[in-house]
């Protein structure tokens, strides 16, 4: 197992050390602020919004845990992940269109759309879930004795 961490761990420091070299050797030094700005903002974004709302999600779900199916449970925490995932990898895109661009090719769609669309169908998992583990009685256990 250490072994395995020692590995993990300098590989990691390799990736970030080609990532840096990557960064200073292809972007103009007046862009590197503004790539940090948005490094930060989504660190911001994942530690202040995203992970206590999953984590607030997933204490709800656990509570009413008692009486829904294990397997509901995961299906719905995942889907409340890969929503929140999706919305913040959607939602600068949606700003850029706002704010539009030279290139009318470069964002030729309506992410608002469809992201309320992709988010409509993962609600509807959701519910769909809920009402079939809860319509769903538990199995007995036979006992063994």
């Amino acid at each position: 197992m250490r072994a395995a961490r020692i590995v993990l761990v300098v590989v990691g420091v390799l990736v970030i050390a080609f990532g840096a070299y990557v960064l200073v050797t292809t972007v103009r030094p007046n862009r590197i602020w503004g790539l940090a700005t948005w490094l930060l903002g989504a660190v911001v974004l994942h530690d202040a919004i995203l992970s206590p709302f999953v984590v607030g999600v997933g204490l709800l779900l656990r509570r009413t845990g008692r009486t829904l199916r294990a397997w509901a449970l995961v299906v719905v925490q995942a889907v409340v992940v890969l929503g929140s995932v999706l919305a913040l990898v959607v939602l600068p895109e949606i700003a850029a269109k706002a704010h539009g661009q030279k290139n009318p090719t470069v964002l030729p769609f309506d992410y608002g759309a469809r992201l309320l669309l992709v988010e409509g169908v993962l609600l509807l998992v959701v519910v769909v879930v809920l009402v079939v583990a809860a319509r769903r009685p538990a199995r007995v256990r036979a006992s063994t004795g």
